[in-house]
């Protein structure tokens, strides 16, 4: 694979970044640890500008061009995960309950790898805007970065994202035009009755039966009032109540998500979950509560940009290994927001066999973070050639 050759004769000190940061891991918003490191590493790649504290401890660096040009927006996610990790390796987490689960870790340091490239060749006009971002697993800190003015603060125009993606061929890139991840909403139905002896049903107003009704009921939705050709994820997955087998409990609870690609579908759902709750607490003679909680939106890759993205990758990985027309993905990512904001493109990079996302034996790929870091640096260069260059 056609690795930017500066990049792969400094695969070590991306290696070395990245175990640092896993071993170190943070959650959500407190980042800070993480922050410094990475702006302590682009100090001493000469970047022209840091900026720190955006949305509590993200920050914002600007690499300057040769001439005018737009600013393109790179973006990487900090924040780690509330897992205990089960590797058992060298660079393990040192933090008991924190792991990097997800390859935030990785995603850091090939912005690092990205950055300290570009910092050193300048091949190209306007200027880069490296975002290192906070809160992308709880929190939504692509959000709150936005809403923070960051992306007008620092004049970008298109920016651009990646995750890592285990038990994808090692080197594979995958984006597609339109949407690639979907929105995630959260909910919450709280079931109200009366309790009372279990021997005596008839004396209580049972919420467990509600809830399993109303359970059963949510997952008719996408099957009964949705389009079969509409992306509709509904997951339950939590039902608390009860004390003890003899008891006939007070109230229930019922959590999970739900996972669409197109506002009117999300619509239906939220409008079905309330009438289905609204009917059952009627029937059964409960009081119900529906908490219905709009997450992240869906992640929209803007066609064009999402062109310019796979032919960079092209140009690292070869034309066999880039898909860019796949269809999007049920997963979530609080990039939406940024692309929501800007027009741009998101795009997963293959780690090869090993556990998923999100499991405590999980850990980053080190030997793709040259590929990243490359298809980072050649995005840039393409889409932003110095004047002479594209004149020539």
């Amino acid at each position: 694979m056609p690795v930017i050759n500066s990049i792969a004769a400094f695969a070590d000190d991306l290696a070395a970044w990245r175990q640092h940061l896993h071993r170190w891991p943070e959650l959500g918003f407190d980042c800070h640890d993480t922050a410094g490191f990475v702006a302590a590493r682009l100090r001493e790649f000469g970047v022209d500008e840091i900026h720190e504290g955006i949305a509590t401890s993200g920050l914002v660096a600007i690499i300057a061009g040769q001439g005018p040009g737009p600013t393109i927006g790179l973006r990487a996610d900090m924040d780690a995960l509330p897992i205990s990790e089960g590797t058992g390796l060298a660079h393990a987490s040192e933090i008991p309950g924190r792991m990097h689960a997800c390859g935030h870790d990785g995603h850091t340091a090939m912005l690092l790898g990205a950055a300290r490239y570009l910092a050193q060749t300048r091949r190209f006009a306007g200027r880069v805007a490296l975002i290192f971002q906070p809160a992308e697993e709880a929190g939504g800190g692509a959000e709150v970065m936005c809403r923070d003015g960051v992306l007008d603060r620092f004049g970008v125009d298109r920016v651009f994202a990646m995750h890592n993606a285990p038990n994808m061929p090692e080197g594979a890139v995958v984006t597609a035009p339109g949407p690639i991840m979907a929105a995630v909403d959260s909910f919450e139905i709280t079931v109200t009755g009366q309790g009372g002896h279990a021997a005596l049903p008839q004396e209580a107003v049972d919420p467990v039966v509600a809830a399993v009704q109303i359970a059963q009921a949510i997952q008719t939705i996408p099957a009964r009032n949705v389009s079969a050709h509409d992306a509709l994820v509904i997951s339950i997955t939590q039902i608390h109540t009860g004390s003890a087998d003899n008891v006939i409990p007070a109230t229930a609870w019922i959590n999970g998500t739900v996972r669409t690609l197109e506002r009117g579908v999300q619509d239906i759902v939220r409008r079905r979950m309330a009438e289905i709750c609204a009917g059952t607490g009627a029937a059964f003679g409960c009081e119900v509560a529906l908490d219905y909680a709009p997450g992240y939106p869906a992640t929209v890759n803007d066609a064009a940009e999402a062109g310019v993205l796979a032919d960079a990758a092209r140009e690292v990985v070869g034309p066999g290994a880039v898909t860019d027309d796949a269809g999007p993905e049920m997963g979530a990512e609080d990039f939406a927001f940024m692309l929501q904001a800007r027009p741009g493109a998101y795009m997963f990079l293959g780690q090869g066999p090993g556990a998923p996302l999100h499991h405590p034996e999980y850990d980053f790929n080190d030997s793709v973070a040259p590929l990243g870091a490359s298809i980072f640096a050649r995005l840039v260069e393409r889409s932003q050639p110095p004047a002479e260059a594209a004149a020539g």
